[in-house]
């Protein structure tokens, strides 16, 4: 964290220490543009070029949970392969309670209080807003956290080489399922109002698209 600290700048530093509860991350997140790009930034160019996507997102809040005093978790909610993009939570427990913090192109699947008693709960709170261009509900898996501190040994708050490691680990983690083959086979499409709702501000260039 202090190696991270000493690259802001002053009227940085007085931004990051702002971010100083989980709803603060959070309304930082919403502030930012969502950009849909392969790129994966480190949280010092999130700061400084000032977008983001779900993944990138999850770093910066992960770190600023860190400096909170939580332990920097990163969780994934995992889609129905080829039918559309997973999505990164930066978790955190209050009380016993989970909670998240989310970058997201959908209203519904960004921050979440600190109520849910499992890590399954969360991740099927998330599940009625999860859908596809399409309108499918695709969510069907979720992680276990992982712990960034794990990589202290790396720098990858400041270095994207670094971020690329900790992506790679954090993307072979194994799904643990959430619903079961009959459930899948009874899935009804979101209705439309619900996916209006959902899509409300949404960047539709970063948008996957099955198929494509």
């Amino acid at each position: 964290m202090m190696e991270f600290i000493q690259h802001l700048t002053p009227p940085e530093q007085l931004e990051w220490e702002s971010l100083n509860s989980p709803l603060a991350i959070q309304n930082f997140l919403d502030s930012l543009p969502y950009i849909g790009e392969e790129r994966n930034r480190s949280p010092l160019n999130v700061l400084r070029d000032r977008q983001c996507h779900c993944l990138d997102g999850g770093l910066l809040a992960a770190l600023a949970l860190s400096r909170l005093g939580f332990p920097p978790l990163l969780m994934d909610l995992v889609p129905e392969p080829g039918k559309d993009d997973d999505h990164v939570l930066a978790v955190y427990r209050i009380n016993g309670f989970y909670g998240a913090i989310a970058k997201s192109n959908f209203v519904g699947l960004r921050f979440r209080e600190p109520v849910y008693r499992s890590l399954r709960e969360l991740a099927m709170s998330y599940f009625e807003a999860f859908y596809n261009i399409n309108g499918e509900k695709t969510l069907r898996g979720y992680t276990r956290p992982l712990n960034l501190n794990r990589f202290q040994h790396l720098d990858w708050a400041v270095n994207e080489e670094h971020v690329a490691i900790v992506v790679d680990h954090f993307y072979s983690l194994k799904s643990i399922p959430l619903l079961t083959a009959e459930s899948i086979a009874l899935l009804s499409p979101i209705d439309r109002r619900s996916y209006e709702a959902g899509m409300f501000g949404t960047n539709f260039e970063g948008l996957y698209r099955p198929g494509i």
